[in-house]
């Protein structure tokens, strides 16, 4: 109890703290949100290809003076088109360009990083997060791009329905799958840049996917999915901030481990998937066939 009126003055009297805990609860809110989409279309592996294909851009960005984000999006939409290129003009598969193409970008971006030693510009930070050094600036860039993510999402819901669960349908019924299919990549991109700093480029793939397959195993309704998502995503944001102010450890890492410790526990005690609760389901049914 200590611990936690500690935490509630440290918040109340430092605008930083105040500031770090509204990015984390908007990073927790659209990666909740946009990685439902990502887990149902079985794109996990392009979220994780976006979120380290992006670091190339932010660092020609900060060498030529202009924000991250300008770089880190056009960095994110360029290698899905050629991860969709290099897999639609080859016998190359989808998970195969993926694979080659983020790593490849991934690398350029740490050599470019390396290569900027002595120049006092340091990046490492986008590679891990740093939540507590959020801008006052940074925040309002991740509300924006929060507001633009939920927007699109509520104005192509029903694309994005029809398309993530049958896209044979959705071509039939004129829905225009390449677009909607670019569209998630738009979206992603962005929320991969809301999120390089509150938990960085190495951490964000499981921002983007461990709220959505904790949602996932307790419902079968997409409209609740989403909303157990973005719920999820704020509840990891807030103890993970909690511990790393108490504990003094690494904000990012803080964030992913409180929304692993969410999927464990809905693993393990999810009312119809859990591992526990079907293993008592069970034994009851044979402990009722045995009586009877």
């Amino acid at each position: 109890m200590t611990n936690i009126s500690f935490f509630i003055d440290q918040v109340m009297r430092y605008p930083y703290l105040q500031q770090a805990l509204l990015a984390a609860v908007l990073v927790g809110i659209i990666c909740g949100v946009i990685g439902c989409f990502i887990i149902l279309r079985g794109m996990a592996l392009m979220g994780d290809a976006i979120s380290h294909a992006v670091l190339p851009g932010v660092v020609v960005s900060y060498m030529i003076g202009i924000n991250f984000f300008f770089g880190a999006v056009l960095t994110g939409v360029l290698t899905a088109l050629a991860i969709g290129y290099v897999s639609q003009n080859s016998r190359i598969k989808d998970d195969s360009a993926i694979g080659i193409l983020f790593t490849a970008a991934f690398a350029l971006g740490i050599v470019m990083i390396t290569g900027l030693r002595g120049t006092g510009v340091d990046l490492w930070h986008i590679l891990f997060g740093n939540v507590l050094a959020v801008s006052r600036t940074d925040l309002w860039v991740t509300a924006g791009i929060g507001f633009f993510v939920i927007l699109l999402i509520v104005i192509f819901y029903r694309p994005l329905l029809i398309s993530t669960f049958d896209p044979v349908m959705a071509k039939a019924t004129g829905i225009p799958v390449r677009f909607i299919h670019y569209l998630l990549m738009l979206l992603l991109s962005l929320v991969t840049v809301a999120s390089l700093k509150s938990v960085g480029i190495v951490l964000v793939v499981a921002m983007l996917i461990t709220p959505g397959a904790t949602a996932y195993l307790l419902t079968d309704r997409l409209p609740v999915m989403l909303s157990l998502s973005a719920v999820f995503g704020v509840i990891s944001a807030i103890v993970g901030i909690y511990f790393s102010v108490i504990y003094d450890v690494a904000s990012g890492a803080s964030i992913v481990l409180a929304a692993s410790v969410l999927f464990g526990l809905a693993f393990f005690f999810a009312p119809k998937q859990g591992i526990v609760t079907k293993y008592i389901k069970q034994r009851r049914y044979k402990e009722a066939s045995r009586a009877s």
